[in-house]
């Protein structure tokens, strides 16, 4: 997913354990556009005033040993500045370097299943002002870049098959996690949600494109509503593609999607493109 962002604002982190970039500069106030007699008159951009482009990504890895070099390789020939992981399988709650400047948050309960993470290229981890290791299914971090907070969340939601107490107990914890964040702060989600949201849109026009794959199920119809109760744009859907780039997973004739990108509604204006991509 691409993005593009402008910011003006001052700040000032916090430090945390995982936080490396514990002071970043604060950043003066800008303006671009200034009316006189009527008219709209551009002035040059002040130099504070930043263009914030991120590419991220989400990725069910299946797991991470013996992966790290490749993964990193990967993210770094593909110019990605953030990734959400899933299926990692590392137990513990960590960080790590895996190479070419990329950082690993992670959180798992055992190395047999589940396990959430969040990778950080060598300019985002020095901005990271706190990490939340929710359980093996959700994590979050929190960033400032350039005076602007962002939180970037990794998702992995039970499968469809998971008895239902498992499935509650997962809308609850991401429920918690989304009313912790301020309305200021900027929102990506990213993650394998196991569930299909559809083709149509049919009463959820307001986070629901239009352009999405196959019919939707009651896993589906969660993620709607989770979206709708947070104002969250299912970024996959708003961009009109060919079927190969909208499904995330194939096995042998049956394709599905899956997997998502949420931003807030009123950011999608700075979403330039989502879509599927071969690894």
């Amino acid at each position: 997913m691409d993005s593009k962002n402008h910011t003006s604002d001052r700040a000032r982190a916090y430090p945390t354990g995982d936080a490396q970039g514990q002071h970043p500069a604060p950043v003066g106030n800008g303006q671009g556009l200034s009316h006189r007699n009527g008219r709209v008159r551009r002035k040059k951009r002040a130099r504070s005033v930043r263009e914030l482009r991120l590419r991220c990504a989400s990725w069910n890895v299946g797991t991470m040993s013996g992966r790290g070099r490749e993964l990193a390789d990967v993210l770094k020939r593909r110019r990605i500045n953030a990734a959400c992981l899933q299926e990692t399988k590392w137990k513990g709650a960590r960080a790590r370097e895996i190479g070419e400047g990329y950082k690993l948050f992670y959180c798992g309960s055992d190395g047999k299943r589940n396990g959430v993470g969040i990778v950080l290229d060598s300019r985002l981890k020095e901005c990271v002002v706190d990490v939340k290791r929710v359980n093996d299914r959700l994590i979050a971090i929190k960033l400032i870049v350039d005076g602007m907070t962002l939180n970037l969340v990794s998702v992995y939601a039970p499968q469809s098959g998971c008895e239902e107490s498992v499935k509650e107990k997962f809308w609850e914890d991401f429920d918690c996690l989304l009313m912790n964040l301020q309305d200021s702060e900027e929102v990506y989600v990213g993650g394998d949600f196991n569930g299909h949201v559809g083709r149509e849109s049919d009463g959820y026009e307001r986070v629901h494109g239009g352009w999405g794959l196959g019919n939707r199920n009651a896993d589906g119809e969660a993620l709607l509503q989770a979206a709708c109760a947070f104002d969250l744009a299912i970024t996959n859907t708003w961009f009109k593609k060919k079927e190969e780039h909208l499904r995330t997973y194939k096995s042998g004739h049956h394709v599905t999607q899956i997997d998502y990108f949420l931003v807030r509604r009123k950011n999608l204006c700075c979403v330039k493109n989502c879509c599927q991509a071969k690894h």
